[in-house]
């Protein structure tokens, strides 16, 4: 891709070729997106696998209602409601596992960048990373899809208003308690500090 064409642009080139029946521009825009999607899944249920065929079928969905996507917003806000939509309505039907692995929270661990990178260190990392995975999951549904999308995915209250069709003060509302939720949690979990 050229340095100094935004990606919003080429999206909107990829979209109105795939709307062509252009199979090969559809399958740039999965691989763009592919590995943004595939994290949120796994940030709203848990499961490695089950955010892959979640992601998946966003994408199939995408794909079939392409013709729907009107260019007022951006490509990557419609897929993220597709997906975010895929995650709420797996999650009506089952509950998350508690199993959590391959942890990347980058908040958690920066207090422990400078400090000496030993195996115990780095075990006490993986630790920390997995109760924060674990007390993420045990949110309630619309906490957690607030939450993952401001904090995880790193989303603007006006994108995740787009995404979600809630108003932003409401957002930040579910935000906030998320946050709050998660503080009491970990706090309990270790008391001497």
């Amino acid at each position: 891709m050229p340095p100094d064409q935004p990606v919003g642009v080429e999206d909107a080139q990829l979209v109105a070729r795939s709307l062509k029946q252009d199979h090969e521009a559809f399958g740039q825009l999965i691989d763009r997106h592919a590995a943004k999607i595939v994290n949120l899944a796994y940030r709203m249920v848990g499961n490695r696998a089950e955010a892959e065929d979640l992601a998946q079928e966003a994408f199939l969905t995408a794909f079939k209602a392409l013709s729907t996507f009107r260019a007022d917003s951006k490509f990557s806000t419609w897929l993220y409601r597709i997906a975010t939509n895929k995650c709420k309505d797996w999650l009506r039907v089952k509950r998350p596992g508690v199993g959590q692995q391959d942890v990347d929270i980058d908040e958690t661990l920066d207090i422990h960048i400078a400090e000496e990178q030993t195996p115990e260190r780095l075990l006490s990392q993986q630790q920390v990373a997995q109760e924060l995975e674990q007390a993420i999951q045990r949110l309630p549904p619309l906490y957690r899809e607030a939450f993952v999308l401001k904090h995880i995915e790193g989303l603007s209250y006006e994108e995740m208003e787009a995404i979600l069709g809630v108003n932003s003060d409401t957002l930040k509302m579910r935000v906030y308690k998320g946050r709050l939720q998660l503080s009491r949690e970990l706090a309990s979990l270790n008391p001497a500090q």
